[in-house]
């Protein structure tokens, strides 16, 4: 497989499917900031951290090329068979997030991200997912979007949240609460 292909030398990139768009598309931009997400997964998945978690990561990141591969195609010409993203693979993330918070304190108030790199490169990651469900939302309101892809997005930036907290108490890092000045 040729890495470059000159195709996209113009300002433009082929969709599956085949149909040409601008580089700056909101679709592109969606399977764009989804792609820096697993990027960011991958970071938290390199330190040092338990066993449990790395597999669970990579899981995650296994969906997010699922969701990339959905949004990087043409909703209405692609007729190429792509992977699935089920129900189970949001019960997965739901499950996890129930098993950490039940072994963390409870929040009194907004946590400050910070306090161990491990922690703020999950914060980072979650931030990113953010911006990713903030944009599919939008490219749903003009394009054909599965609802599942923004329901395991909103639920991914949920899991990297309590995840962060979880590896906090794991690293023994002090969480920041934030202290309003009113």
């Amino acid at each position: 497989m040729k890495i470059y292909t000159k195709t996209g030398d113009k300002g433009t990139t082929s969709l599956i499917g085949g149909t040409r768009v601008p580089k700056y598309a909101l679709r592109i931009e969606s399977y764009g900031t989804t792609d820096e997400l697993n990027s960011y997964i991958g970071l938290i998945r390199d330190q040092e951290i338990d066993e449990a978690y790395k597999k669970q990561l990579i899981e995650i990141q296994d969906r997010i090329f699922t969701i990339g591969s959905t949004l990087a195609a043409d909703p209405v010409k692609s007729k190429m068979k792509l992977p699935d993203l089920l129900e189970a693979d949001v019960t997965f993330l739901e499950q996890k997030i129930d098993e950490m918070n039940e072994q963390l304190p409870m929040m009194r108030s907004f946590i400050l991200p910070g306090g161990h790199t491990t922690v703020s490169f999950c914060h980072l990651a979650r931030v990113v997912c953010r911006r990713a469900e903030r944009l599919v939302t939008h490219l749903q309101e003009e394009e054909e979007v599965a609802g599942i892809v923004l329901q395991y997005l909103n639920r991914l930036s949920d899991y990297l949240f309590v995840l962060s907290r979880k590896l906090a108490q794991d690293l023994g890092a002090e969480e920041q609460p934030w202290k309003a000045r009113v």
